[in-house]
């Protein structure tokens, strides 16, 4: 029926429309599904509809019109009939081809029927268009409704968005209005406190004003009392020292006294041979006093002041030694008259007797054992006197040979003074452990200047030829340098003493008088390297006999005992280490010039002497320690022997003239031997060059 095909389109038009899309089910609480879960499904019709159609809209008979039928319309016959009545809304359904009022499918496509293709139906009956109308117009009022509850939800929403605004408003008012309020209080409080603060800082300023007053007198009652004591300490001090200059030239006065008595002593005792008077034993014990009052002034000199004990001890030298000089005196003046009285004897006998008795010569004299007294001696060998003599004078004479050249006043010979020693000395200050190659070129560039050759120095092209003078001036300066070298790189760094000494003795080798200034120098600034111990003379001043010691004097200040030990320490390890090496690259058929039979003589002869406090104990552990090893190895059984000739004869006669302050080198020297002695080795020098070093 044609009434049918309508209400198909009808439910067509249902199922296309936004309502029909949704899914009711009145049992989905029951089930518990999701009330959303089938809005993503396909839109389907109920299984209703069909009961719908035919309880609900019961069809009518109306006839088509030829004008409403469609030209390509198709006999709906087929709608007619039971079998398109939809009993479900899958499979009953049949839809008409996609026209412009048909709603499309849910997936975007037309409706297609299943079985067969249908012709559209048209509902040509005016309660299809009511039904039609009437969804639509619910479907308006509903979206108005929608709409309208919007508008009204929207412009509820801004009612409480402008209470809660206004609301917020009036709260952030009266939040401002607290903290307003709080900072009042806050500033309030403050300004109270700051009050109460200031007052009670004012009084405790008063307080501390009052305080301040009274330390303040108490302060200068103090200062008055300290000012008083100060005044009173100065004077006292005043006193001390005016108390210790006067102790000082009293122990100048005893020591210069003493000093000539030795040199009496010295006197008489040349005039032995003449009057058959052994006075050794004497000017021995004067030897051993005046060491005694030269350390006591040399101790005082460093602590200030010498104390009264001190003095008390010089004054008792002092006696000593003139009982010793009264009883040397007394012995002469015994001697001399036994002599004068044997001698009449032997001439009232010869004028008895006649000339043809001979007269027997006289006894020599015996000491209390029964035995003639062997002491040490205080001078040097005639021999070694005459050496260092002879070595002082050509000193001498190479400075008068260029005297010329330094008392120029002419700028240029000036200039060609100063290029000289620059070329001369600046090598040996260059000397180092660094590199045996390195030590080569300074080698190298020494005997270069030496011969006769060009040398770089600062720039400038150098050459002894430039002065007549010039060759006696750098050799000179250069041995001098040595011994500079000694004296202060050596003392601070002992193993120095190898590369300067192994340089040194290469340019000995090859020009002899460059060594024999060394030692010149060397002798001088250290006389205890001959060994040599000056002697005071009469009419000599105090300040020359240290300088001919060895000190340092500058302003009439004489440096200290640690200074000069550790000058003449430099100096001695220098002259140790040059008697035992040799320049590898020189020719070994010829001896070395000043070998290890100086040094074996210098030990002999230092062993022979009386020691010097403090300094004997010195000089002989650094020249043991540096040339022991090359001695033991040359003398064998005979360095051991004088080893224990050192320990056993030598060793006490050092403690006995050694105060208990200036212990430190001599218990230095005996362990040292004594460890050696138990090893019976002296171990290798410390610093020693090895042939490795040559390599490098």
């Amino acid at each position: 029926m044609p009434s049918e095909g309508r209400c198909w389109e009808t439910l067509q038009a249902l199922r296309g429309s936004d309502k029909g899309r949704l899914c009711y089910h009145r049992d989905w609480l029951l089930r518990g599904e999701d009330i959303l879960e089938e809005c993503t499904s396909v839109p389907k019709l109920s299984s209703y509809s069909g009961w719908v159609l035919d309880h609900i809209l019961p069809p009518k008979q109306e006839n088509l019109s030829s004008s409403e039928t469609s030209p390509s319309s198709r006999p709906a016959s087929g709608l007619n009939q039971p079998s398109f009545v939809p009993k479900s809304p899958i499979g009953s359904l049949a839809l008409s081809p996609a026209s412009p009022g048909t709603p499309a499918t849910p997936d975007g496509t037309t409706g297609i029927q299943e079985s067969q293709p249908t012709e559209p139906m048209v509902l040509q009956s005016s309660r299809g268009i009511t039904v039609e109308g009437c969804i639509r117009m619910y479907e308006l009022v509903h979206r108005m409704k929608g709409t309208e509850g919007l508008r009204q939800w929207q412009e509820e929403q801004e009612r409480m968005v402008r209470a809660l605004s206004e609301m917020a408003s009036e709260q952030l008012k009266r939040f401002d209005e607290r903290k307003e309020l709080k900072h009042h209080k806050e500033f309030q409080d403050l300004r109270e406190m700051m009050e109460k603060s200031s007052r009670e800082a004012l009084g405790q300023q008063e307080k501390l004003k009052a305080e301040h007053r009274h330390r303040a007198k108490i302060l200068n009652l103090k200062l008055r009392e300290a000012e008083q004591q100060r005044l009173k300490q100065v004077e006292q001090e005043r006193l001390w020292r005016e108390e210790g200059q006067g102790r000082l030239r009293s122990l100048y006065a005893l020591q210069e006294e003493l000093l000539h008595l030795s040199q009496q002593l010295d006197s008489a005792d040349r005039h032995k041979d003449l009057l058959k008077v052994d006075l050794s034993a004497f000017r021995s014990r004067g030897n051993q006093l005046c060491s005694l009052i030269s350390g006591i002034i040399r101790v005082a000199s460093e602590n200030g002041f010498p104390t009264a004990e001190d003095q008390a001890v010089a004054e008792r030298a002092l006696d000593e030694m003139r009982g010793l000089f009264r009883s040397a005196k007394a012995c002469e003046e015994e001697r001399r008259q036994e002599e004068g009285e044997a001698q009449g004897k032997r001439l009232g006998s010869q004028m008895q007797l006649g000339p043809e008795v001979r007269q027997e010569p006289p006894a020599p004299s015996l000491g209390s054992g029964g035995k003639q007294r062997q002491d040490l001696q205080v001078k040097v060998q005639d021999s070694t006197m005459q050496w260092y003599q002879q070595l002082q004078e050509a000193s001498s004479q190479c400075v008068l040979a260029f005297e010329g050249l330094t008392s120029s006043k002419d700028g240029q010979i000036k200039k060609v003074k100063m290029d000289l020693q620059k070329a001369a000395t600046i090598p040996v200050s260059q000397i180092s452990t660094i590199a045996g190659s390195k030590l080569k070129e300074i080698f190298d560039k020494i005997h270069s200047l030496l011969s006769g050759k060009l040398v770089h120095s600062g720039g400038r092209s150098v050459c002894v030829t430039m002065n007549p003078q010039g060759l006696d001036f750098v050799q000179y300066k250069l041995a001098e340098k040595f011994v500079k070298q000694g004296e202060e790189e050596v003392a601070s760094h002992h193993e120095a003493a190898f590369p300067i000494a192994v340089v040194a003795s290469g340019i000995w080798e090859l020009h002899p008088r460059v060594g024999d200034l060394i030692l010149a120098h060397l002798h001088k600034n250290c006389p205890y390297s001959v060994p040599f111990y000056p002697a005071f003379k009469e009419g000599m001043a105090l300040e020359d006999y240290q300088r001919m010691l060895g000190y340092q004097v500058k302003d009439s200040k004489v440096e200290q005992q640690d200074n000069f030990l550790k000058r003449m320490s430099g100096m001695i390890r220098l002259y140790a280490a040059i008697i035992q090496l040799r320049w590898p690259y020189g020719t070994r058929q010829e001896v070395h010039p000043h070998g290890l039979n100086h040094g074996w003589r210098w030990l002999a002869q230092i062993l022979n002497m009386e020691p010097l406090s403090d300094v004997t104990a010195t000089l002989l552990f650094d020249f043991l320690e540096v040339c022991g090893n090359a001695l033991m190895k040359q003398y064998q059984a005979q360095f051991w022997k004088m080893m224990l000739l050192i320990k056993e004869d030598y060793f006490p006669r050092i403690e006995a003239i050694t105060s208990s302050g200036q212990m430190g080198s001599f218990i230095r020297l005996q362990q040292f031997l004594e460890k050696c002695l138990q090893r019976k080795e002296i171990p290798v020098p410390k610093g020693f060059l090895t042939s490795s070093f040559w390599r490098s």
